[in-house]
């Protein structure tokens, strides 16, 4: 944006400067700082210093917070022209919500002093954020009063809804199906003491050997190698032998959760599965070709085994979809990853989540607060940096073989090294792929073992290349720690998790060693001592300013725990259903049409001519007008398009996309007023002409709500929805934007294209059929 553009934008399109001189405004902005933020990126963070006032320029951002349970509540939307960070800036307390970049932002941070010395002089600027303060502060306040939507149930026992209790009785069974393993757990939602793992292991095409516990009380069995379709017998039978009361008994299951290795982009969280779901799993083998379709297949054995309770995808990669573009993007050509998805995606996200909210309940504090290293350490290991609640980056990339050296993998290694093993050994696609899978990591390199206490045992006898893989291993974990610090410019906990985190107090001690400048400080004496965790401990020293946290890891819990909070999730989608059932939306087609602003209606009526109310439309204050225009563009016009009224700031036009053609222009897709980067258009009156700038669009589909419409749909503004329309021809409309406003009445605009593809009219009803978006 150029400089004469930027002052425009300030003069024209923010209201806080609406009554400033164009003078004051240049002072301003020479004062302050331009700045550009990547979609998920964080702008201002809970608990920081108030230091900067600010206004989004291009882009759009949300104000949120974090609960207990790591549920994330939006506040607001801010686009261009608005501000963010007020209520700190104007007490100097610290900042009490999350502005974050929704995608690529260009933001004017403005400093406390100039706040201070220009704004709040100005009378008009300060009644504007005194308003804007009091709006978020309601829809805060009606946040806290209505609950959450899609918060897992937290309660007063369990703040950070960690436990699997359920209000009805059942179990839930946990399936991890891999290549040569299948885990499974079962969980009693009323006993929570009689968790039950299983762990089948099928490496030897001779024999599965098969390990039953519950509590300290363990079974083993070894019987002939099985199909998948005899899985479900197969567990009864292996349950039995922990005693009648423990056997596996279908009718008892209320739930399923199945571990899913990728989800790509697509899934952000845990879902409920449907055959869309199974297909979009199926889709993305091409990133996990060993492990998707092997998921799939237990999948589908677990549906027809128990076909009337709710299957749940787990996927390992869900919780790292916060990552912003510059943490998850290769230095490959960018098209590579717009074409065909090649990106870091983050692994073992359920654990890193799980240790996010277990470090918040040991320490007591709001999630939204804490700067956590996870240290993931086990047959796979990873590291996530998580920023106030969020993944904000992680060291494993596209698959589970990037980042840190593993037990068996290799971790990240020179590309040109594939290159070179191709093209002097001949090595083929299949055989680089078990070279840094299963012979590489602590087991290359030690030529031992991939097990760390074989390695420390033969490390301690000596064993050069044992002692080697130890430090190799140790020290890209403390690397990665201390890179993650600085990420994100602080730590409040470091955790350590999974076999290795747990289990060897030498790992832990090496990771933490010279970090103390850093704050970490381990208590040596405390770490030596543990032996065994059942739920968590502290190793850190008294007197660290960082705690230092070690967390029994249990996948299958993990994945039971993520099953049950997707079902509450799609039981607030199906209450929301209930109640459109009730009142459903009605729907109105949108013709082509005018928004003028008063400068533009004396050039096209006549100076101080005001608009004629010819009849109300059904969003409250709003009017069609007597007065019409005639649009003209390159190609052609558009004659009598009626004018809508009141005025607004900035004359706005649209048309569907059939009209495109006949005036020459291409107008993008927007919500109103959103007008940045479109097309302008010569508009004529019977006074005048007068040509706009920018300003042509084609509206996005959109529904108006009330906050109790917003409350009784479960939704909030800027969802993203699918509406399906019952009808001679019905269909499913997507990218439904919600517009929620207390001046608003229920209602959902589409345009006459819209309305006669699917011989849609107005006064017919819809109904939300899935929420696509919650951003």
């Amino acid at each position: 944006m150029s400089e004469v553009d930027l002052k425009k934008f300030f003069l024209e399109q923010v209201p806080l400067f609406a009554s400033f001189p164009a003078d004051k405004v240049d002072a301003i902005v020479r004062q302050s700082q331009l700045t550009t933020y990547e979609g998920n990126e964080a702008i201002l963070e809970t608990g920081d210093e108030a230091r900067n006032m600010g206004i989004v320029i291009t882009g759009h951002a949300e104000i949120s917070v974090t609960d207990n349970t790591g549920t994330r509540t939006v506040i607001s939307q801010l686009g261009p022209g608005d501000v963010f960070g007020v209520m700190s800036t104007l007490t100097g307390d610290r900042i009490t919500a999350d502005v974050i970049a929704g995608n690529r932002c260009y933001v004017l941070l403005i400093p406390q002093n100039v706040y201070a010395s220009h704004i709040l002089t100005n009378p008009k600027a300060v009644a504007y954020l005194s308003h804007k303060l009091l709006d978020r502060v309601r829809v805060l306040s009606a946040e806290i009063v209505g609950g959450q939507t899609g918060a897992p149930a937290a309660s007063a026992d369990d703040p950070y809804a960690l436990s699997l209790h359920t209000d009805a009785p059942g179990k839930v069974l946990a399936l991890n199906i891999g290549i040569s393993q299948i885990h499974f757990g079962i969980y009693d939602t009323h006993d929570l003491g009689s968790d039950i793992h299983g762990i089948i292991d099928n490496a030897d095409p001779a024999v599965a050997r098969i390990r039953v516990t519950v509590g300290t009380q363990s079974r083993s069995a070894e019987r002939d190698p099985f199909p998948l379709t005899e899985l479900f017998r197969v567990m009864a039978e292996s349950t039995r032998l922990l005693g009648d009361a423990f056997e596996l008994h279908l009718q008892d299951v209320t739930a399923v959760g199945h571990r899913v290795v990728h989800g790509g982009s697509k899934f952000a969280s845990s879902v409920v599965i449907t055959p869309t779901v199974i297909a979009d799993i199926e889709a993305l083998s091409v990133f996990a070709p060993l492990h998707n379709p092997v998921n799939v297949e237990g999948i589908r054995e677990a549906m027809r085994q128990l076909p009337n309770v709710p299957h749940v995808a787990v996927f390992d990669t869900a919780f790292h979809q916060t990552l912003p573009p510059y943490a998850y993007l290769y230095g490959l050509p960018y098209e590579l990853y717009k074409q065909d998805g090649i990106r870091r995606y983050g692994f073992h996200g359920s654990s890193h989540r799980y240790v996010s909210l277990k470090a918040a309940e040991v320490l007591g504090r709001p999630l939204g607060e804490l700067e956590i290293v996870s240290c993931h350490l086990g047959i796979g290991a990873s590291l996530c940096a998580i920023d106030h609640g969020r993944s904000v980056d992680t060291t494993m990339g596209m698959t589970p073989t990037d980042g840190l050296i593993m037990p068996s993998r290799s971790g990240s290694i020179d590309p040109a090294v594939m290159i070179h093993l191709m093209q002097q050994h001949g090595m083929s696609a299949d055989q680089l792929a078990t070279l840094i899978n299963t012979s590489s990591g602590l087991k290359g390199i030690s030529g031992i073992s991939s097990d760390i206490h074989d390695i420390e045992a033969a490390a301690s006898n000596g064993h050069h290349r044992a002692l080697l893989a130890h430090k190799a291993f140790c020290y890209q974990v403390r690397k990665n720690i201390g890179a993650y610090v600085a990420a994100m410019g602080g730590i409040d906990v470091l955790a350590f998790t999974g076999d290795v985190g747990e289990t060897s107090a030498a790992v832990r001690s090496l990771a933490c060693q010279g970090l103390g400048y850093m704050g970490i400080k381990l208590d040596e004496e405390k770490n030596r001592n543990l032996e065994r965790i059942d739920d968590f401990a502290i190793v850190s020293a008294d007197d660290s300013p960082v705690k230092i946290l070690v967390i029994a890891n249990d996948d299958e819990r993990l994945v039971a725990w993520e099953a049950l909070r997707a079902i509450e999730r799609n039981d607030l989608l199906l209450e929301m259903r209930e109640a459109q059932a009730e009142a459903p939306i009605p729907i109105e087609i949108s013709a082509h049409h005018v928004h003028l602003s008063q400068a533009d209606v004396d050039k096209l009526f006549g100076p101080g001519h005001q608009l004629t109310p010819e009849h109300e439309l059904s969003q409250p204050g709003q009017f069609a007008c007597a007065e019409k225009v005639h649009l003209v563009g390159p190609k052609g016009r558009i004659a009598n398009v009626r004018v809508l009224g009141p005025t607004r700031k900035e004359t706005q036009v649209e048309i569907a996309m059939t009209e495109q053609f006949k005036v020459g222009i291409q107008p993008p897709i927007r919500e109103s007023g959103d007008l940045a980067n479109t097309p302008g258009i010569t508009l004529e009156g019977p006074f005048g002409s007068t040509t706009i700038e920018r300003g042509v669009i084609c509206a996005q589909r959109h529904i108006h709500m009330s906050p109790d419409d917003a409350l009784r749909f479960r939704v909030r503004d800027k969802y993203v929805v699918r509406v399906r329309v019952e009808g001679e021809r019905e269909l499913i409309f997507g990218d439904v934007v919600v517009r929620v406003n207390p001046a608003y009445r229920l209602a959902m605009h589409i345009d006459t294209d819209e309305g006669n593809a699917a011989n849609i009219r107005t006064g017919m009803l819809g109904y939300i059929d899935e929420i696509q978006s919650r951003h």
